[in-house]
């Protein structure tokens, strides 16, 4: 089932990797090291290799790691080399060759648990690709080679409006920023995309995390209209959708708030002719508007988008390549990069615990932010519901009908939670925001719902029958998290930041001059000239600030 445009719109959470601090290292983390412990006793698989070596002698905690490696080995599941042994706490740390490794460990009769090694880092800061993309740092960055004299070009007495999902102003790289919002509330965000995209304008040239276009001197004011605490239309709080009032009113508040710029990583398909007037009354008064493009993957127009007011955003990948999910439309205006952007992310996600065993899982966007305990039922597809799904977690597999009918029918069997695996390998992200079918609807669901990945429910459903199932869906509020997400929705503030960072350097011009700038000094990467799919081409920073400063 295809998916509203304005969900596609607000971005792709294509790959949701939640990190604990600063950015993945090049070489990530192996997702195959996992904690390990034994069950208390001797050990039945190790006392019987001591047994037939000859040995009496019960088996300590060495021994049934080598007893356990051989097993592996012997059911031609691979290696499993040793990190670590606590034998205080009678248990090891453990690479195994394969998540299929990690499911026979799980099922190794002398293990209690399993849960993955999870990865810590270094407080250090990296630089999300797109920033050196759009030539952020050439013209702030002292330190960086070639960097332009530009005066004060970076950002600084620009304020960006972000109309968005509110932000979580706690979050370690927006410290000490100068940062204003609406309603009560702006500065949570349950959704995560506002915050996403926030780091991506302004996220701070500190020691952690990730670095903005415009690092820490923007001044940011916040228009919430998704999620909790959103204001005036705005379904109670869903992440999902609002009406086209609400996003003209939300324009308004940003002008009056003093903003030059506003960023808007949403759409829908359908134009208003007072939504246009809206707009353009914001752009007679000296405000620049940008959109998201959409992310449909076709030539259908999204509008605020595309309207002649509003600057329209392509997205491209880190080779200038048009992602396959941008629309491409003759509004498209600008490019700038929007596949796997890591930004900043007010939330992490809790574990799936069945028994004593832990899953990696990730929170259905949509679903209800709460947390459900009980035993489980495996209910295969999940197309039917079942009268012995009552109180009971439902395990789904994915696949055939799509993720929010499975969900419909936990309901209607009156389930107390859902649980949905993958039916290919890696993990299950199931949000808004994916642009794939099958997705979630535009209507929110009424249970706690989490994804996980293939080989964990296959475990799940093979292993721990009997077991009490906890889903927690609740959002955990994290102040040094980063996520990679993708979409239109990602390349915008990567141009709002640009456009900011181009009029500081110049602050008397108007926003038809910073806009021309913008237009007439892009790097052109698809066909010659204006095209659909890219528009004039990739934003170029510092051409942009020559072109502006020389008229």
């Amino acid at each position: 089932m295809k998916q509203s445009k304005l969900m596609c719109a607000l971005g792709l959470a294509l790959a949701a990797t939640t990190l604990s601090t600063a950015a993945m290292a090049q070489e990530g983390p192996n997702p195959n090291r996992v904690w390990v412990k034994f069950k208390s006793g001797a050990g039945v698989s190790a006392n019987a290799a001591n047994a037939r070596s000859g040995l009496a002698a019960p088996a300590n905690l060495g021994q049934r790691i080598q007893a356990l490696r051989g097993k592996l080995s012997a059911a031609k599941a691979g290696d499993a080399e040793l990190n670590y042994q606590f034998d205080r706490s009678n248990t090891a740390v453990m690479t195994l060759s394969s998540p299929e490794a990690v499911k026979a460990l799980r099922a190794n009769p002398d293990v209690e648990s399993v849960e993955i090694d999870q990865p810590r880092y270094l407080q250090a800061q990296s630089v999300p690709y797109g920033i050196d993309q759009v030539q952020a740092r050439n013209v702030w960055d002292a330190n960086r080679d070639g960097v332009l004299d530009t005066g004060a070009a970076n950002g600084s007495g620009i304020k960006v409006c972000i109309i968005d999902s509110g932000l979580n102003k706690g979050h370690e790289d927006f410290a000490g920023m100068t940062i204003t919002g609406y309603p009560t509330g702006w500065d949570t965000d349950t959704c995560g995309h506002g915050t996403h995209v926030a780091g991506t304008i302004a996220a701070a040239n500190n020691n952690v995390g990730v670095v903005g276009v415009s690092p820490g001197k923007v001044s940011l004011h916040i228009v919430k209209i998704f999620g909790s605490n959103a204001y005036n239309g705005s379904d109670h709080g869903q992440c999902s959708w609002t009406y086209s009032s609400t996003l003209a009113d939300a324009a308004q508040r940003c002008q009056a708030a003093g903003a030059k710029v506003i960023n808007m990583s949403l759409g829908g398909p359908s134009a208003s002719t007072a939504e246009r007037t809206a707009f353009q009354t914001v752009a007679d008064a000296g405000v620049l508007s940008i959109a998201a493009a959409g992310n449909d993957g076709d030539s259908s127009q999204s509008y605020p988008a595309g309207y002649a007011s509003v600057v329209s955003v392509a997205a491209v990948d880190s080779s200038n390549v048009k992602a396959d999910f941008s629309q491409f439309t003759p509004k498209v205006e600008l490019a700038a990069p929007g596949v796997d952007v890591l930004s900043t992310y007010p939330l992490k996600n809790d574990p799936l615990v069945v028994g004593t065993s832990s899953f990696a899982a990730i929170p259905v966007a949509g679903s209800k932010q709460a947390t459900a305990s009980a035993g489980w039922v495996n209910g295969g597809l999940c197309q039917t519901s079942s009268s012995t799904w009552r109180n009971k977690i439902v395990v789904c597999q994915r696949g055939t009908n799509t993720f929010v009918d499975k969900i419909t029918k936990a309901k209607s069997g009156r389930a107390a939670g859902v649980v949905i695996y993958n039916n290919v390998d890696g993990p299950l992200a199931i949000g808004l925001y994916t642009g794939t079918a099958p997705n979630l609807s535009a209507t929110t669901t009424t249970l706690p719902a989490v994804g996980i990945s293939k080989v964990d429910g296959e475990y799940l459903v093979a292993n721990l029958a009997g077991k009490t199932a906890t889903v927690d869906a609740t959002p955990s509020v994290a102040n040094s998290a980063y996520e990679t997400m993708s979409g239109t929705s990602m390349a915008t503030p990567h141009v709002a930041g640009a456009a900011a960072v181009v009029w500081s350097a110049k602050p008397t011009a108007t926003a038809q001059q910073v806009r021309d700038a913008l237009d007439a000094t892009a790097l052109d990467i698809d066909a010659a000239g204006r095209d659909n799919n890219t528009g004039w081409g990739l934003v170029q920073i510092p051409a942009a600030i020559a072109e502006l400063q020389s008229q």
